[in-house]
């Protein structure tokens, strides 16, 4: 007999991808295992990816996170990388601290992941010690991103930072378009390609090729929440065509 499983997501106002890709993750992995997962999103007022802004969308996560336990989600997953990472080094143990202790005191305990720390226990699961990231954020932004990564103790051989201000744009680059800027990048004794560090940003489709094409682990931020997301609700971390995480090889 199946389970059914709920899955709660604190999204910018302005994502559709999240909700997107991690919906269909899950529902690929159905063909493969039995359990069963229905999904309930809770909106941050954003629409420009901006240190500011974010900031201020940031302090709207913890009614999100009890808005979601009064539907009794099984695990919550923050979906936004560059808003964590933007508010200090380390700051996805503290969010998902806090926002655990708020569904605690709601009587509606639920773990709780970050697509940041996502991010970065993923690259650790993985064994990575060098990487490559591409990001759709400005310049500034994507270079905290990439400090923060480089703090949690991973070397950041080579980024990208495609400089799509506005987050809708963001969700309507074009997947295709990233086989190409990985090409472009030195992936020299690089152990995992970072597709997509951002929620945001569609890449599911092209990991697979983008696997084939350099011959290396592919990450994104989706893939990398959806692994965690599985692994708090203690299921096998298991999806066909998501890449090195979810093949079942960790």
């Amino acid at each position: 007999m199946s389970s059914l499983y709920r899955i709660g997501q604190i999204v910018p106002s302005s994502n559709i991808t999240m909700e997107t890709e991690i919906p269909a993750m899950l529902t690929a992995r159905q063909a493969i295992r039995p359990e069963r997962f229905t999904f309930h999103s809770a909106r941050m007022r954003m629409k420009t990816v901006k240190k500011d802004e974010l900031a201020a969308m940031d302090a709207e996560s913890d009614r999100c996170a009890v808005e979601l336990s009064d539907a009794r989600v099984d695990v919550l997953g923050y979906a936004c990388l560059v808003a964590i990472m933007s508010m200090g080094l380390g700051y996805h143990r503290d969010s998902e601290a806090r926002l655990a202790r708020k569904t605690l005191e709601n009587d509606a305990p639920a773990p709780v992941v970050t697509s940041a720390g996502a991010l970065v226990d993923g690259l650790k699961v993985m064994g990575a010690k060098r990487i490559a990231i591409v990001a759709p954020y400005m310049r500034p932004l994507t270079e905290l991103v990439v400090d923060y990564i480089r703090a949690e103790g991973f070397e950041v051989q080579d980024w990208r930072a495609l400089e799509i201000p506005d987050n809708l744009d963001v969700a309507r680059h074009d997947p295709n378009n990233l086989p190409d800027i990985v090409r472009g990048m030195n992936l020299d004794g690089v152990d995992v390609v970072v597709l997509s560090a951002c929620v945001q940003m569609p890449s599911l489709p092209v990991v697979p090729r983008v696997e084939a094409e350099t011959g290396k682990p592919v990450l994104t931020a989706a893939i990398a929440t959806t692994y965690a997301m599985l692994k708090s609700l203690k299921l096998e971390p298991v999806v066909p065509g998501a890449g090195a995480l979810l093949s079942g090889a960790y």
